[in-house]
């Protein structure tokens, strides 16, 4: 998707500190939080994959 951090916490309301945390595995975000930053990718086509015996992922839905 090619976002930013300053991009994603825009996009999610949440603030870029928190994203910068998360993606350098500082800390992790509180549910309201994690859940906004999830909402925003999932909005922008991002599709999460529960584990299914190989590991959970993602993928970008087709367009």
């Amino acid at each position: 998707m090619n976002w930013s951090q300053g991009k994603l916490s825009e996009v999610a309301g949440v603030a870029r500190a928190t994203i910068a945390e998360f993606e350098g595995g500082k800390r992790t975000p509180i549910a309201n939080n994690l859940t906004a930053i999830r909402t925003a990718l999932e909005a922008a086509g991002v599709i999460f994959i529960d584990a299914n015996g190989n590991g959970p992922g993602v993928r970008l839905r087709d367009r």
